[in-house]
C-alpha cells in the first residue's frame, strides 16, 4: 500500500496516499467535525464544517474532499480553522429552530453537540427566521422536518448508493432548498429508516420511536438481530424492562453500519406483546393452567419416561441459540436415548443484493453444527411428521419454534399423546401443547448464535426476567447497587417468569437422574468449544462484539 508522510497538528503520520485528510486523521483518533461526510457513503462537501489549514495553500481546505499528499502541513485546531468554524456553525443556525426541548434527536444530535464545542453560543441574527414544512410523512416509516435540515444530502446518497434506489432528491435553491420524494416516489424502500441513522440532526426522524423516550433515559445493550441468517449487529433500547427501539451496529464483517426496516421495526414486538407466556403452563381438563416450575418440570419428565425411545420425536431450533441447542441434543442423546431429533428449515424469504437473506431463520447454521439433527438411523423433520400422522411418534419434545404452522403439520397434532414446547409466546402450536414452558427471548437471554457465514456471535440480555431479577436479589451488592441495576438499566416494567432453554432442558434432565453441571450460558459454551470441532479454541470472550468465524476446515457449509 502506497503511503505519504504528513504532519497533522505538528504530528508526523505515514498514512495511505488514497485517503483524504478526514480519514487519515480518523484513523490517527484526531476529530476533525463533519455534517454531510460518512464513512460509508460518498463525499459531497455540503457543509463544510470540516475546514482545515493546509499549508502553502491559499484557502482552507475541506478535509473530507482533500486528499493528502507528501509533506503536506494539516492544522486542524489553529484559530484560523476555528473562526472559520465558528462562522460556518452560525450560518448552519441561522434559520435552524430553537426546537431541542421537543426534538427527538436531542441528546444524540451532532448538531446541538458541535453548537457547544464549536460555535460561539449566541447569534447575531435578529429577522425572522425562514420557515418550511414540519411532520411531512416523506415515507410510511419516516417523518421529515424541513426546518431541521441543514442539506447535508447524506440521506439522498444513502437512497442511491446502498439502497438502490433514487427517492429522494433537494429541490429548490439558497435558504429555500428542502428535500422532497422523487416524482411518483415515497421513502419506503427496505432500508428507508438508515436515513433516520445517518441524520446528523433532528429533521428526519423514526414514525413510531417519536416522542416515545429521551435517550438519556434508556439502556442500550449490544445484540444480535434474529429477523435473518444475516444476524446484524444491533443496540436495543430500553426503558421501563420494555424495549423501544433497534439501532444497527457497525460490523464491516456483517451488516457494515446498516439494517433493514423489518428487522429495526418487527423482530422484537414480540417481547413486549401480550401474548407473552409468563410462566409454566399444564393441560388440566382441556385448559393450559399456570403452575408452578417444579410441576411442569415433573410433569415433562414423567411422561417422556412412559414412552420408548424410537416413539420419541424432539424438534430444536434455529431460533434458540446455539447453547440452548446444544444442551437439547446432548439431552436426546444421553437422557432420552433417541436419534429422532431435527428442526423445521422451511423459513425462506425473499432476498436481496444488500443484507437481507432468504432464511428468515437467525441461527440454522448454529443448531445443525451442535448436533440438532437425525442420528444416524434417526428421523428427519419432514419423517417425524410423517410418523406422528403414521401413529410412530408418540410424543414430541419441540422447543422455541412454532412448527404447527408449517403446512400440513397442524392437522398431524392430535395424534400426538404427549406435546411439552419450549415458547416466548403463544402460537399455533402452544394450542396443541399438554406442557408449555415459558422460554426467554434473544433479548433476555445471554448466549450465541451462528450466522450464515458461520460467524459465531453473541447476545446479551436487554431487559430481565424473574429469574434474573431473584438472582440478582440474592447477589451480594449493597443497597445503592440494588437499586441502580433494578431501576436505571431495567426500571420497574413486566417481568416474565420465563427462562433460557437450555437451562429448561438441564432441570428436566435432572429430575430424569441425569446431571447437566451448567451453571451459566458461559458454561455451556465453553463445553460446546470443547467438544464440538468447529468452536474449538473459541470462548465468549474472543467471540466478543464483533463475532468469530468457525473453524472453516472442519464444518460444512
Amino acid at each position: 500500500m502506497p503511503t505519504v508522510k504528513i504532519t497533522l497538528d505538528g504530528v508526523q503520520l505515514e498514512v495511505d496516499n488514497k485517503k483524504t485528510i478526514i480519514e487519515a486523521a480518523r484513523e490517527n483518533n484526531v476529530h476533525i467535525p463533519h455534517f454531510c461526510w460518512h464513512e460509508k457513503l460518498s463525499a459531497s462537501g455540503n457543509c463544510r464544517i470540516c475546514l482545515v489549514e493546509v499549508e502553502k495553500m491559499p484557502k482552507l481546505a475541506i478535509a473530507c474532499m482533500t486528499q493528502v499528499a507528501e509533506g503536506m502541513i494539516v492544522h486542524t485546531k489553529n484559530e484560523r480553522v476555528i473562526n472559520a468554524r465558528e462562522a460556518v456553525m452560525e450560518f448552519i443556525l441561522i434559520n435552524h429552530p430553537l426546537d431541542c426541548p421537543i426534538c427527538d434527536e436531542a441528546g444524540e444530535c451532532k448538531l446541538q453537540d458541535y453548537a457547544y464545542k464549536y460555535s460561539k453560543g449566541f447569534s447575531r441574527f435578529i429577522d425572522d427566521k425562514n420557515h418550511k414544512e414540519k411532520r411531512v410523512e416523506i415515507g410510511p416509516r419516516v417523518m421529515f422536518d424541513a426546518e431541521r435540515c441543514i442539506s447535508c444530502s447524506r440521506c439522498i446518497r444513502f437512497c442511491d448508493e446502498v439502497a438502490g434506489v433514487h427517492q429522494l432528491q433537494f429541490v429548490q435553491r439558497g435558504d429555500r432548498v428542502t428535500i422532497e420524494t422523487f416524482p411518483g416516489e415515497s421513502l419506503d424502500n427496505p432500508y428507508s429508516m438508515n436515513v433516520v441513522d445517518i441524520c446528523p440532526v433532528g429533521a428526519l426522524t423514526n414514525k413510531e420511536f417519536r416522542f416515545k423516550s429521551r435517550v438519556w433515559e434508556m439502556s442500550f445493550t449490544d445484540s444480535v438481530c434474529s429477523g435473518c441468517a444475516r444476524g446484524c449487529n444491533i443496540e436495543i433500547g430500553v426503558r421501563n424492562n420494555e424495549i423501544l427501539r433497534l439501532n444497527p451496529r457497525k460490523n464491516d464483517d456483517v451488516n457494515s453500519v446498516w439494517m433493514c426496516d423489518h428487522g429495526r421495526l418487527e423482530t422484537w414486538k414480540h417481547v413486549n406483546a401480550e401474548t407473552r407466556i409468563k410462566s409454566p403452563m399444564i393441560r388440566k381438563e382441556g385448559q393450559l393452567v399456570e403452575v408452578g416450575w417444579d410441576e411442569a418440570i415433573a410433569k415433562t419428565a414423567s411422561e417422556l419416561k412412559s414412552f420408548g425411545k424410537n416413539e420419541i420425536a424432539l424438534l430444536g431450533s434455529a431460533y434458540a441459540t446455539n447453547e440452548d441447542n446444544y444442551v437439547f441434543a446432548k439431552f436426546a442423546r444421553e437422557v432420552l436415548g433417541t436419534k429422532n431429533i431435527d428442526f423445521a428449515r422451511h423459513h425462506s424469504g425473499a432476498d436481496d443484493a444488500v443484507l437481507i437473506r432468504a432464511d428468515k431463520t437467525p441461527n440454522a447454521t448454529g443448531a445443525e453444527i451442535v448436533g440438532v439433527h437425525p442420528a444416524d438411523g434417526g428421523l428427519s423433520f419432514e419423517k417425524i411428521i410423517a410418523g406422528i400422522k403414521e401413529g410412530k411418534i408418540k410424543a414430541v419434545y419441540a422447543m422455541e419454534c412454532d412448527f404447527a404452522s408449517l403446512p400440513g403439520v397442524e392437522e398431524a397434532l392430535s395424534k400426538l399423546e404427549f406435546l411439552a414446547v419450549h415458547a416466548s409466546n403463544e402460537n399455533a402450536t402452544t394450542k396443541h401443547a399438554d406442557v408449555v414452558f415459558a422460554a426467554s427471548t434473544y433479548a433476555e437471554k445471554n448466549g450465541t448464535i451462528t450466522n450464515f457465514q458461520q460467524r459465531v456471535q453473541r447476545i446479551r440480555p436487554a431487559v430481565t426476567t424473574l429469574e434474573q431479577d431473584r438472582a440478582m436479589d440474592n447477589f451480594e451488592m449493597s443497597r445503592w447497587d440494588k437499586f441502580a441495576a433494578h431501576n436505571d438499566k431495567w426500571g420497574k416494567g413486566p417481568r416474565r417468569d420465563a427462562r433460557p432453554s437450555w437451562k429448561i432442558v438441564a432441570s428436566i434432565a435432572g429430575v430424569m437422574g441425569t446431571k447437566f453441571k451448567y451453571n451459566t450460558a458461559d458454561d455451556v459454551f465453553n463445553e460446546i468449544c470443547q467438544k464440538v470441532e468447529g468452536f474449538k479454541g473459541l470462548s465468549f470472550l474472543k467471540v466478543g462484539k464483533k463475532g468469530a468465524l468457525l473453524k472453516q476446515s472442519t464444518v460444512t457449509a
